[in-house]
């Protein structure tokens, strides 16, 4: 049996966050000794394990819980488990278009700088054009 200090020592995962999984009931409440320390073994050990590598892996804890709660019942279909798996690609690949289209604008606005005075700067002038951005990409600064 491992206490808190150790479940999050082995898991790389904060106490807090230990706590806060037990508040939200992704980690079922633990075992306690005479004098009400929490006490997990191995199920809570990988129950914690899965749900770190999981948010490593961008996962919401919303998806997470829908992953465990299928993953609890083992009649369910692997398709369901593929769909949040999909869903969480897809999110990842729309961040990375971001992110690359992100990359594109920086590199334009740094290759126009013409290395002169700071009232010439392209980088300066791209920055201050907050209706473009607006127009661009919504109200919303998305």
């Amino acid at each position: 049996m491992l206490s808190i200090g150790a479940l999050a020592k082995r898991t790389g995962t904060k106490v807090q966050t230990i706590r806060y999984y037990e508040q939200i009931g992704l980690m079922p409440e633990p075992g306690r000794t005479i004098g009400g320390q929490r006490r997990y073994g191995d199920g809570e050990l990988d129950r914690l394990a899965f749900i770190r590598h999981a948010r490593q892996l961008g996962f919401s804890l919303e998806a997470i819980r829908e992953l465990m709660e299928l993953a609890d019942n083992p009649e369910c279909p692997c398709a369901q488990i593929d769909a949040v798996a999909q869903r969480q690609l897809r999110g990842v690949e729309a961040r990375i278009a971001r992110l690359e289209a992100l990359r594109t604008e920086l590199r334009r606005m740094v290759s126009e700088c013409g290395q002169g005075k700071v009232a010439d700067c392209r980088v300066l002038e791209v920055l201050r054009d907050h209706e473009e951005c607006l127009s661009d990409h919504g109200r919303d600064g998305a």
